[in-house]
Order: C-alpha cells, then sequence, then structure tokens
C-alpha cells in the first residue's frame, strides 16, 4: 500500500494542500498564509514539555538581533549538535515567530532529537541591504560558538539551516570570498543545509520577489553575479544538503539545480540533493514537527547523531 500524502493533516487540510501544489504560484502570498494556517494546530496540539525554550537573547545590538534557544530536557554526557535555523521572508520581511508555532516548530524539531535548536532572527532590507543578513548570520554564529559551553551545545558541530532568503544569507556567509574578514576563527560551521534557498539574484518579471532582490542587493544588475550566493559554489568547504520542493517559488528549484551541480563539478562528487514530493516552498519547513518525517530524517542522517 502506498505511504498516505500528508499524514497527520485531516481529509480536508490534506485535499487543501494537494490543490495547492499546482497553483501555488499564482498567489504564494496568500497560498503561504494557507499553509500556515494548516500546519500551526497541528504543531500546538503536539506536546513540548520534554523541551526547554530560551526567547529573545541578543547575539547583537539591534532589536532584530535576536535568538531562541531550544534545549532537550534532560542531562547528556556528551555535548550536542547545534542546529540554527534561519527563516526567509524575501529579504524584507518575515520573522522567526510570525506565530506561536511557525518557525518554532524546526529548532523544536531537533531539539526533540537530541540536538540543541537556534532560531534566529536579522535585519532587513532595504535598511539592512546586501551582506547585512550574512552580518547577522556572522554574529549569531559567533554567539553560539562562545557559548555553546553554557548549554551543552558542541562549538565543532555547528550546522546552518537556511530557508528561501534565509538560504541566502547562509551560504553567502560561509561561501562568498568577499566577506571572509567577517567571520569569527573562519565560519566556524560543520554543515550547511538550504532549503528552498534564493540562490540567485534575478528580478524576472516572473520573480513576484522581484522587490525583495532590488531591496537587499541592489539596483545595479551588473553586480548581482558576483553576489548571488551560486556564484560561489567552489568555496563551499563543508558537507552540503540541498532541499526543494516539488511546488517552488519561481526558478529557486531551477537554482538549487544549479548549485548542485557546480559543487558537484567543483568537488568531484555531488551533494546530498532532496526533492520533497507535494510539499510547496512554505510547507517545506512548516511540516517539520509532524507526523510527516522524511525530510526531517534526510537532515539528521546527514547531521549525524547527537
Amino acid at each position: 500500500m502506498a505511504p498516505q500524502v500528508f499524514p497527520g493533516l485531516s481529509p480536508a487540510a490534506r485535499q487543501q494542500m494537494l490543490a495547492l501544489g499546482p497553483v501555488w504560484r499564482e498567489d504564494i502570498n496568500a497560498h503561504r498564509q494557507a499553509v500556515v494556517d494548516i500546519y500551526s494546530p497541528l504543531h500546538a496540539a503536539r506536546e513540548q514539555q520534554d523541551v526547554i525554550v530560551t526567547r529573545d537573547i541578543a547575539y547583537g545590538e539591534h532589536e532584530r538581533q535576536r535568538l531562541d534557544l531550544y534545549l532537550p530536557r534532560g542531562a547528556s554526557a556528551a555535548l550536542r549538535p547545534v542546529v540554527m535555523f534561519v527563516h526567509g521572508g524575501a529579504f524584507l520581511r518575515g520573522s522567526m515567530n510570525p506565530n506561536a508555532h511557525i518557525y518554532g516548530n524546526v529548532p523544536s524539531y531537533f531539539a526533540r532529537h537530541g540536538m540543541v535548536g537556534i532560531n534566529v532572527e536579522y535585519r532587513l532590507a532595504p535598511q539592512a541591504p546586501y551582506p547585512a543578513g550574512s552580518l547577522d548570520v556572522a554574529a549569531a554564529v559567533a554567539w553560539v560558538r562562545a557559548h555553546a559551553h553554557e548549554f551543552g551545545g558542541d562549538p565543532q558541530r555547528v550546522v546552518l539551516i537556511g530557508h528561501s532568503a534565509g538560504g541566502a544569507h547562509v551560504c553567502s556567509y560561509v561561501a562568498d570570498p568577499a566577506l571572509q574578514e567577517m567571520r569569527w576563527q573562519g565560519h566556524g560551521v560543520s554543515a550547511l543545509v538550504l532549503i528552498s534557498a534564493r540562490l540567485r539574484a534575478d528580478v524576472h518579471a516572473d520573480n513576484p520577489n522581484a522587490a525583495g532582490v532590488l531591496a537587499y542587493w541592489g539596483e545595479d544588475a551588473s553586480r548581482y553575479e558576483q553576489r548571488s550566493p551560486v556564484t560561489h559554489a567552489e568555496h563551499l568547504d563543508i558537507p552540503l544538503m540541498i532541499a526543494v520542493a516539488e511546488h517552488e517559488n519561481p526558478y529557486l528549484d531551477v537554482y538549487a539545480a544549479e548549485l548542485f551541480w557546480r559543487v558537484a563539478q567543483a568537488r568531484g562528487r555531488a551533494p546530498r540533493l532532496v526533492q520533497v514530493p507535494h510539499h510547496n516552498h512554505t510547507s517545506i519547513v512548516a511540516h517539520l514537527g509532524s507526523e510527516e518525517d522524511m525530510l526531517g530524517q534526510q537532515i539528521r542522517e546527514f547531521i549525524g547523531p547527537p
């Protein structure tokens, strides 16, 4: 018997998700909210007693330079891997906590599996254009490595996960040679996971987030190639996992395939690539922590045991 699509969702929610996929690109903002509305009650119903959350820890002076710390209950003789999640939002908007459950479901998921989960907030364009997002990632990583001993985290096993615009920030932080000076003792990251990441600056007419590209990467298109994370594939010197949804925002799956190819060419071997069937640009992260665990299991196997 074939596995059930969207396990854990009600039949009505399952049908709504299936209907959203083919029309995802027609109104990504409205459809994004629909996905949040579907998955938030599901996460709300899960017991969180096994996770300790400390919110709004400052890693910098700006009001958005904050992070939430998710710890599993119970002592561990070994240091735990630290999984840092950087949300999306087309560079102009977005929050690590748009509601009480999304995107806290991501670090909570990893904490429930014996790791330290961290949800990272960062400054937004146009007030904070390139490379501000990556500068904030740098500051958050530096904070984590400096304080890991306080919460049982392993400073040698810091994993960055970036979704959408957050994927651009984490990838540039690790790979862009122009940003080397901002790194603390190197980039200090042991592995990188890019989920539905924006890896190339473009302002195509059918890019619904072209305004965000202009606000963050600037209006000078001659700089786009050099500022695009995909350009620096040969500088990705750590294990890499790339994940995309079946139903993506325009071009994001294409750019993910381009990065996959470029990294494979540079290394002589391919990084891990996962396409998550039936899911869309938002549900690929909003479903983590639900009964559907294919992507979560892939990421945990990629990271290795806690």
